[in-house]
This record gives C-alpha cells, sequence and structure tokens, in this order.
C-alpha cells in the first residue's frame, strides 16, 4: 500500500563553504580520534566482504535475503556514492553505505558492532559521512529509521539535528530479521542540513504547554491522548526490540498507535520538532513554529 503521508516542505540547505568543509573535517577526524576509531572509505573487495558480513551479523537476516550484497557495494563505490566503515584496532567494526540522491546524499544503511557501544563510533560515523559531503558540495543527507527506537531517535534528532519530514507506512515491508522480527516497517524520513551545525537546542525545558498525544500506560502498553494542543508529546517505548522478543502482541500495538498518532500529526502539517531524554517526540502546530 502506498504511504500518503505528504513530505513536509523543508527549505533547502545553503551551499557548503571552505569553512564548512574545514570545520566538518575536523570535527570528525577529532571524534574519531577521541573514539579510539578510526573511519574510512573502503576499497578493497575483502573490505567489501568483511562490511556485507558485519551488516548481516548485526541484523541477522533471512539467509536468502542479504541487507546488501558485496556487488552492489562495488558498484556504489565505484560510481561515486558514499562506502565507509569503522575500524578498531584494526578491525571492521561498523560500516555505513549511501547513495547519490536528486536532493543529496541517502544514507541507506549503518551499523556498529556492540563491542564499541558507549564510545561515539556511530557519531564518529556520521560526521565522517557529513565531511565526506560537503567535500563535494553535497549540503543534505537524508535517511529513514524506525520512529518506535527510541535511542536512534533522541541520536538523530538531538544530537544530530535531523529533521523528520515524512511518515513512511511499511516503507519496507516485512523485515524477518533479528531487529525488525517479522513487524511492519514504518519509517521516519530525516533531513540533515550539514551547514547548519551538529545537534539541536534542548526541548525537554520548553513542555509547559504540552499536552500527552501517546504515552505509556501502567501496563506498559499506548494511551491514546490528546492531539489538539499546539505542542503535543508522542511517546515511545524505552526498548521496542526488547519488546518485540518479548510480547510481540503489545509491540504491534505501539506501532499501530505511533502511526495513527506521530503519522496523522505530521499528515495534517504538523512538524517534528525534537525529541526528549525521556523518548517522546515534540510536535508542534503550524501557529507555534
Amino acid at each position: 500500500m502506498t504511504d500518503q503521508h505528504p513530505t513536509v516542505a523543508t527549505a533547502a540547505p545553503r551551499t557548503a563553504g571552505a569553512e564548512h568543509v574545514i570545520e566538518a573535517t575536523a570535527l570528525a577526524e577529532a571524534t574519531a580520534d577521541a573514539a579510539g576509531i578510526a573511519v574510512a572509505e573502503l576499497g578493497t573487495i575483502e573490505e567489501m566482504t568483511e562490511a556485507c558480513a558485519l551488516l548481516d551479523h548485526i541484523w541477522r537476516p533471512d539467509p536468502g535475503d542479504p541487507l546488501i550484497t558485496l556487488k552492489l557495494l562495488k558498484g556504489l563505490s565505484h560510481s561515486g556514492s558514499y562506502v565507509a566503515g569503522v575500524f578498531a584496532d584494526g578491525k571492521l567494526a561498523g560500516a555505513c553505505v549511501g547513495f547519490l540522491a536528486s536532493d543529496g546524499l541517502h544514507s541507506h544503511i549503518a551499523g556498529i558492532d556492540s563491542t564499541l557501544r558507549g564510545r561515539h563510533a556511530g557519531l564518529a560515523l556520521k560526521l565522517h559521512q557529513r565531511a565526506w559531503a560537503l567535500r563535494r558540495g553535497i549540503g543534505l543527507i537524508s535517511w529513514t529509521f524506525d520512529p518506535l527506537v527510541s535511542r536512534n531517535a533522541y541520536f538523530n534528532l538531538t544530537k544530530l539535528g535531523a529533521v523528520p519530514t515524512q511518515y513512511l507506512a511499511n516503507f519496507y515491508g516485512a523485515m524477518h530479521d533479528e531487529i525488525n522480527a517479522g513487524t511492519e516497517t514504518d519509517r521516519l524520513l530525516v533531513h540533515w542540513d550539514l551547514t547548519s551545525g551538529v545537534a539541536a537546542p534542548p526541548v525537554d525545558g520548553a513542555l509547559d504547554r504540552a499536552v500527552d498525544g501517546l504515552s505509556v500506560g501502567p501496563d506498559g502498553g499506548p494511551v491514546r491522548g490528546r492531539v489538539d494542543g499546539r505542542r503535543v508529546l508522542v511517546a515511545v517505548p524505552a526498548d521496542i526490540e526488547r519488546l518485540r522478543r518479548a510480547d510481540p502482541a503489545a509491540a504491534g500495538r505501539w506501532r499501530a498507535a505511533t502511526r495513527e498518532v506521530l503519522g496523522g500529526l505530521m499528515a495534517t502539517g504538523h512538524t517534528v520538532t525534537g525529541f526528549t531524554r525521556d523518548g517522546r517526540y515534540v510536535i508542534e502546530g503550524q501557529d507555534e513554529r
């Protein structure tokens, strides 16, 4: 079924100047150094083979449906798209693949091995991608993520400052890997303006006039509330991946509720302006912005 939620209009990113390229490159290098890793483009067949195996190890897809293939990686790299890896102690421990799109660079997939958890390797990888794009005159990166994954929402919207532009219902169809667990794959499409700096202003202290459009009930399930406020909060579970394994039916209820409330608000012109530390999207109407 084709998604019916319209794309939210966003201003075109500014053209990157030399100062943006210098700043972005320095920040990416400093972040990688602080994390004790190196981020670099992948160039050899051996590296790309390792990247495919690593991504499959992280997602554990159905053996007949790999996330990405060596031949596709080679073609993307050769044609000028983004194929990069994270190296820790000389070993590949992360990978990211993006392809050139009509509005900039679309980052298709990124994964970091769990051994690097807590070292900000994901941030270093995205900052490397930002610097790579700016050096090529690209001012915008887009990607999709599951709106139910709280840590990814906080990282994308708050730490990076990306802006959701579209709610995509069941975008990839059912994915039978350990992360998606055969569930419908709703996604938020975000745009990251590479010339506007990194990180978004905090939102937690400016919620006095907000209403709860979706909250977590006493049993951990979704509770629908009001959506008529100028600022609406939409909560998601603390750990949807654990919930999918422990209680698939409850995870399905969260998918349906988030699609209805978050997707519905975006479809009627509301804008997602942030994500709080305690796991709530902040959504504002036209009059509030």
